[in-house]
């Protein structure tokens, strides 16, 4: 896997700002859970974002100390409209591990 160091161009896809990354929190039981069991918090995040930008990205917008980001690229689920077959939209999603002192409120 590529790292990108300080300062470094990206082969794909645009530079992107904190408030872009992070485009918003999931909150269901698995991931309520997550935050009572082991302090991991799941977002939506932009296609295009790195675990790196990420882990800055969260420290950044929430002022909290990150241990570890996991992710996956979420298919969309098959859905019937009035009638016609489609699809919900692709998503990336990430899980994001804390410090065991920091706590996110919105959660």
């Amino acid at each position: 896997m590529l790292r990108l160091k300080p300062g470094e161009k990206r082969d794909k896809g645009p530079q992107l700002e904190p408030h872009q990354i992070i485009i918003r929190p999931l909150i269901t039981e698995k991931s309520l859970h997550q935050v009572e069991r082991h302090n991991a918090y799941t977002f939506e995040v932009n296609q295009y974002a790195t675990k790196p930008e990420i882990k800055a990205a969260v420290e950044e917008l929430f002022n909290v100390r990150v241990v570890k980001v996991r992710t996956m690229n979420r298919l969309g689920k098959p859905r019937r409209f009035r009638g016609i077959p489609g699809r919900t939209a692709n998503y990336r999603k990430a899980i994001v591990y804390l410090h065991p002192e920091d706590r996110i409120s919105l959660f």
